[in-house]
């Protein structure tokens, strides 16, 4: 099953893994610290929790379609070389803008910690998955 050359079924299952890392991260372990930080920042919580999953799935798919469109262009084929990839494309694609918002909103450092070392893991992980299943 593939799509502009690459395989959507890899792009899925990284999806859903981004996908349900997020509910562990987020629902589990650092659900207490994650709730206090945001309350700090006076958010309300959503009432339609269901579409704000379903639009977070979908920008999981996007995050894994790009991710393996780079690791395709490396022609890096291994868990770890692909891992690599997806945590260049971490540290460099998503933090630093992550930081800049983050400290232009004055929000407390502990909150882009949790954010930003989600996504870093999320992306080490797809990455390594979508260079080994391309």
């Amino acid at each position: 099953m593939y799509f502009l050359h690459v395989n959507i079924l890899a792009v899925l299952v990284a999806a859903i893994i981004q996908w349900v890392l997020g509910w562990l991260w987020y629902g589990v372990l650092f659900k207490k610290a994650w709730l206090e930080l945001m309350d700090q920042r006076g958010n309300q919580k959503s009432a339609n929790a269901g579409g704000v999953m379903a639009l977070i799935f979908v920008a999981n798919l996007i995050l894994s379609f790009a991710l393996v469109k780079i690791v395709v262009l490396t022609g890096w084929t291994t868990f770890a070389r692909g891992s690599l990839v997806g945590a260049v494309c971490g540290l460099g694609f998503v933090a630093p803008p992550m930081f800049a918002q983050h400290i232009s909103e004055k929000q407390p450092f502990k909150l882009f910690g949790i954010n930003a070392l989600y996504w870093l893991i999320a992306m080490y992980f797809s990455g390594g998955l979508l260079a080994v299943w391309q």
